[in-house]
C-alpha cells in the first residue's frame, strides 16, 4: 500500500515539475521573441525582399441581402498565413514550447481590407490572437459580419441569380513589399439561408495600376454566387397575381343589367396596383434594368385598363336610346363588321340578302296596312314579296311552294321606315322556304284585315 502511495506521489510531482518548466519556457521565449521586436517594421530578412502573404475565407453564412441598397451581409472567417523573420526559435531550446500566442497589435499584421466595404466602421473583422510557430509561420484567423457592396441585377426576379464581389487587398503595401496569394474559399461549413442558395465562391487574384505608384497593387476578389429560391415569391406573388389577371376575362362573360361589370375591373385592376407596390418596396429604384415581374405587372394593368374602357363602351351602347341618333358608320364598321368577324361571330340576319323586288305604290294611310304578296320575275316564282304599303286593303297572295318540303317557299319583304326586311329563298332545301308557322301568321293577318274592314263599315 505504501509503495503505491509513493508511485501516484512521484508521478504527480514529475507532472507538476513539467508544467512548471513549460510556463518558465514559455515566459523565456516571449521575453526573448519580444526584447528587440519592432510592429512596425515589415518582417523581412532583406528590405528588397517582397513579403508573401497567402490570403483566403470561411464562408459561414449569407445573413442578408438587402436588394434595396443593394448590400450583402455575410458571416466569414478570414485566413492569413505569413512568415516572420524576427519570430523563429530552436525548439529544442524551448523544450515543450512548439508555438506561442501574440495579440495582433504586439507583432507585425498585414493591413488587409475589404475594399468594397459598406460597413460604418470599415473593417468588421474582430482581433484574435495570431498563432506563431518555431519556423516563424504566423496564423491569423479572424471572423467577422462583412457588409459588402453589391450590384443587384433584378430582371429576372424572382428567378434571378446574383454575383457578389469580396475585393481583399492591402491599404498601403505595394506589390513589391506585400504580395498576395490566394487560397481556394472553404464552404465546407456553410449553413444554409432560407432565401438563398449557394452555388459556388470562386476566386481571382488581380493586380491593379495607379497612377501615383509603378508597382502594381495586388487584391483577391471573391465571387459569391447565390440562386434566390422561389417557393416563397411563386405562392406569395406569382400564382396570386395569375389568378387576379384571370378575373379581368370574367368582366366580358357578366350580363350589362347586372351592374357589377365596372365594379369587377375597377376591382382587379386595383388589387393589380397593391401587387405592383409590394414589388416595388422589394426592388431597388434603378433603371438600369426592370424587372421582369414589374413588366408583367404593368402590362397586365394596361390590358385589364383597356378592358375596363371596353366595357364602358358596351354599357354605353347597352344603354343607348334606340329611338335616338342612329349608329355612326365608323361603329358600325368596326363592331358589326371587324370585331365580329375578328371573334368569329355572326348577326342576327346577316344571310339576308336585299331582293330586287320593290314595291313602288303610294301608301294610302297610317291607319291600315296592306300585305301585297307577288312573285318575282327574277327568281323563276321562288320569291315571296310582301310589301308594307298602307292598312286599307290588307291582301297577300300565296305563291309557289316547294314540291319536296310542302311548306311555303319565296321571300318575305318587309318595310320597316325606310328599309325591307328580306327573307332568303331556299333553292331545293327547305332552309329558305317560309315554314307552316309563317302561314299561320299571314292566316291570322288576313282575318285582322277582315275584322278591320267590318268595323270600317
Amino acid at each position: 500500500m505504501d509503495s503505491v502511495h509513493f508511485l501516484l506521489f512521484l508521478a504527480v510531482s514529475a507532472f507538476t515539475v513539467k508544467v512548471s518548466l513549460q510556463g518558465a519556457e514559455q515566459h523565456r521565449l516571449y521575453h526573448d521573441l519580444m526584447s528587440n521586436y519592432n510592429p512596425l517594421v515589415r518582417p523581412v530578412g532583406n528590405d528588397s525582399q517582397s513579403l508573401t502573404v497567402h490570403f483566403g475565407l470561411t464562408l459561414r453564412q449569407i445573413m442578408d441581402v438587402d436588394e434595396k441598397n443593394q448590400v450583402l451581409t455575410t458571416n466569414i472567417w478570414l485566413q492569413l498565413y505569413w512568415d516572420d523573420f524576427y519570430l523563429q526559435w530552436n525548439s529544442s531550446d524551448y523544450p515543450g514550447v512548439p508555438n506561442v500566442r501574440f495579440p495582433d497589435n504586439l507583432i507585425w499584421k498585414p493591413d488587409i481590407l475589404l475594399y468594397n466595404s459598406a460597413d460604418e466602421r470599415f473593417d468588421a473583422t474582430f482581433h484574435t490572437n495570431i498563432l506563431v510557430n518555431s519556423s516563424g509561420t504566423c496564423s491569423y484567423l479572424p471572423p467577422g459580419i462583412f457588409k459588402s457592396t453589391c450590384y443587384i441585377d433584378v430582371r429576372w426576379f424572382p428567378f434571378d441569380v446574383q454575383r457578389c464581389d469580396l475585393k481583399f487587398g492591402s491599404w498601403t503595401y505595394g506589390g513589391w513589399s506585400l504580395d498576395l496569394k490566394m487560397v481556394e474559399a472553404d464552404i465546407t461549413g456553410y449553413i444554409a439561408n432560407g432565401e438563398w442558395d449557394l452555388v459556388g465562391v470562386p476566386g481571382r487574384k488581380d493586380e491593379r495600376f495607379y497612377d501615383c505608384c509603378e508597382e502594381p497593387y495586388p487584391d483577391v476578389t471573391f465571387t459569391v454566387v447565390m440562386r434566390r429560391r422561389t417557393l416563397y415569391y411563386g405562392l406569395n406573388l406569382l400564382i396570386p397575381c395569375v389568378l387576379i389577371s384571370t378575373l379581368a376575362l370574367l368582366v366580358f362573360l357578366l350580363p350589362a343589367d347586372s351592374g357589377e361589370k365596372i365594379s369587377l375591373g375597377i376591382t382587379v385592376l386595383l388589387s393589380l396596383t397593391v401587387f405592383m407596390l409590394l414589388v416595388a418596396e422589394i426592388m431597388p429604384a434603378t433603371s438600369d434594368s426592370v424587372p421582369l415581374i414589374a413588366q408583367y405587372f404593368a402590362t397586365t394593368m394596361v390590358i385589364v385598363g383597356l378592358s375596363v374602357i371596353a366595357t364602358v363602351i358596351v354599357l354605353q351602347y347597352h344603354h343607348h336610346d334606340p329611338n335616338g341618333a342612329k349608329m355612326p358608320k365608323w361603329t358600325r364598321v368596326i363592331l358589326l363588321n371587324w370585331c365580329a368577324w375578328f371573334l368569329r361571330m355572326k348577326r342576327p340576319g346577316e344571310e339576308r340578302v336585299r331582293s330586287a323586288c320593290h314595291n313602288k305604290a303610294p301608301r294610302n294611310s297610317l291607319t291600315s296596312m296592306e300585305l301585297n304578296a307577288s312573285t318575282s320575275q327574277s327568281n323563276n316564282g321562288n320569291l315571296l314579296c310582301v310589301g308594307v304599303r298602307g292598312l286599307d286593303s290588307l291582301h297577300y297572295s300565296t305563291v309557289a311552294t316547294s314540291a319536296e318540303s310542302g311548306v311555303l317557299c319565296g321571300q318575305l319583304v318587309g318595310r320597316a321606315g325606310e328599309e325591307d326586311i328580306l327573307l332568303p329563298a331556299g333553292q331545293g332545301s327547305s332552309a329558305g322556304c317560309l315554314e307552316p308557322e309563317m302561314a299561320k301568321i299571314l292566316d291570322e293577318i288576313d282575318i285582322f284585315k277582315l275584322i278591320g274592314q267590318d268595323l270600317d263599315k
